[in-house]
């Protein structure tokens, strides 16, 4: 799995890159067994308040072999290499949900800055790859992306005072002002992912992006593991949980997809 130059380029431009059917419908249905699977409880698993339905689970690829694979496999690992430039490691791994009729929209924001204020990671040499586990489409809450905005570099250091957790950041807590996202958009527009299940998308840390609310009567799952340079490791006294910081920062090498 090589980016052709084009293709880094078209990343390097917009600050997000997709690619359409990486996997195989076989694959993608081996990833989705293996989800129901890490059904254990504890705070990797994020619940919806109110339906104590799932919406987040984190650190999968340290519980379940098909995720230790997949974020070895080429299909990732080489795109992340390439892009990031150099030996990476998995700094996060998570499964977002969005139950079907849903409510939760995912504000506008930075991924960049809730590392930078958490994690104290000194810069953005990351890069998130989300594979689509569902199709995505204009009903079920796509990513919407504002193109060219990662040029921009951070736009907000700090966190909401009213945040519920200390330890995960849900968007909202760095949800970026109105305006500012009003301003973005009027001079670089606004990109949703609309593509098959099996698909990835290659997204910098510092791209302002968001989600509607999942319209649609089924869920939308989507799993994005993020990318970190070995020489770019977070400086805080202290760490947040492996779970949501993966703290086996040896560089990660590539065998041979294989479905389990």
């Amino acid at each position: 799995m090589r980016l052709t130059d084009q293709q880094i380029r078209s990343y390097e431009s917009d600050g997000f890159l997709v690619l359409e059917s990486v996997f195989n419908e076989y694959e993608v249905a081996s990833l989705l067994d293996a989800m129901d699977t890490d059904d254990a409880e504890g705070p990797h698993r994020i619940l919806d308040a109110e339906a104590n339905e799932l919406v987040a689970l984190y650190g999968s690829h340290q519980r379940i072999d098909v995720f230790a694979d997949l974020v070895r496999s080429p299909q990732l690992l080489h795109p992340a290499r390439t892009l990031v430039g150099g030996d990476v490691y998995v700094y996060q791994f998570k499964i977002n949900v969005k139950p079907a009729f849903g409510k939760d929209r995912v504000s506008w924001h930075q991924d960049y800055t809730a590392w930078k204020i958490a994690d104290w990671l000194p810069s953005a040499r990351l890069v998130n790859a989300a594979l689509l586990l569902d199709e995505a489409t204009e009903f079920n809450g796509p990513l919407i992306f504002v193109p060219g905005s990662h040029q921009t570099g951070s736009l907000r250091d700090k966190r909401d005072k009213a945040s519920a957790s200390e330890l995960h950041l849900d968007p909202e807590d760095i949800a970026l002002q109105p305006q500012n996202v009003a301003h973005l958009v009027d001079k670089f527009g606004m990109r949703s992912v609309q593509a098959p299940a099996g698909s990835v998308v290659l997204f910098s840390p510092e791209i302002v992006h968001g989600s509607a609310p999942n319209m649609s009567p089924t869920r939308r799952r989507l799993l994005i593991a993020t990318y970190n340079s070995c020489s770019n490791l977070p400086r805080t006294a202290e760490p947040r949980a492996s779970y949501l910081v993966g703290d086996d920062v040896r560089p990660l090498e590539s065998p041979v997809w294989s479905q389990k």
